[in-house]
């Protein structure tokens, strides 16, 4: 038989689909993270509507840029060039369930609006290159949001300034590769944290109203003028300060 040019044609076309196939097949999924939360959930739901539901977070406002981007429910563009990976949580991968909803819900929260970010001082960036951040919408914390909403699982990777555990509620799913490395770091800073109480110090925060062991990272980012120092948690309480939820005096 002889091979003519429409023969050849074919052949790659085939080529072509089987390749296409087979990346589809194999296309990253991630830890496999998935919900079924339904887009329409959040449809008849202003930005307001949602945030309102969600007290103030304890974390600081380090920089703010306009979201000009959001790549899906853990990923966003920012005016200024910087790509910001949510630290802490993991949302459904391009073509697993839900991630439609997942990044549908950041949109609405973030797209071309001002967003603060907190950035992760214990591991700036990931291997990407991305900066490692909790973001910051009117006061909330959308990484925490995601959570509560069972849009996003806790991904927790040490080292890190913040504790995703923290922002989670009952029905959070946790991924597991990271589990069981994450309670043990965690059972690590709580034995550091407590040889720090013995010591009897604490310092709060005059214009918060929260008081802290001296170790906690929340500590380092308050201004020299605002910092109170107490011999005891007793006496931090009577002078009607409240314990920081993050070091949990």
């Amino acid at each position: 038989m002889t091979i003519t040019k429409k023969h050849i044609l074919c052949l790659l076309i085939i080529l072509v689909i089987a390749i296409g196939a087979i990346s589809i097949a194999s296309a990253y999924t991630g830890t496999g993270f998935s919900h079924n939360i339904p887009s329409s959930k959040y449809y008849d739901m202003s930005a307001s509507d949602i945030l309102s539901k969600y007290s103030d977070t304890e974390c600081h406002v380090e920089e703010t840029a306009v979201c000009t981007k959001v790549v899906d429910g853990d990923t966003i563009y920012l005016d200024n060039g910087e790509k910001i990976r949510f630290v802490g949580v993991n949302t459904p991968e391009r073509g697993v369930e839900g991630y439609i909803t997942s990044k549908n819900f950041v949109q609405k929260l973030c797209l071309n609006k001002e967003v603060g970010l907190d950035i992760d001082d214990s591991k700036h960036n990931d291997r990407y290159g991305r900066t490692l951040a909790v973001v910051i919408v009117d006061g909330k914390n959308v990484n925490e949001m995601l959570l509560k909403e069972g849009l996003a699982e806790i991904m927790y990777m040490p080292p890190s300034e913040f504790y995703p555990y923290d922002w989670a509620n009952s029905n959070t799913h946790v991924a597991s590769s990271h589990s069981s490395s994450s309670s043990s770091s965690h059972s690590d800073t709580s034995s550091e944290t407590s040889d720090s109480s013995d010591a009897g110090s604490y310092v709060g925060n005059a214009n918060s109203g929260k008081f802290h062991y001296a170790s906690c990272s929340s500590v380092n980012k308050m201004s020299e003028g605002n910092k109170v120092f107490f011999t005891s948690r007793d006496e931090a309480i009577n002078q009607g300060y409240v314990p920081c939820k993050r070091c949990n005096p």
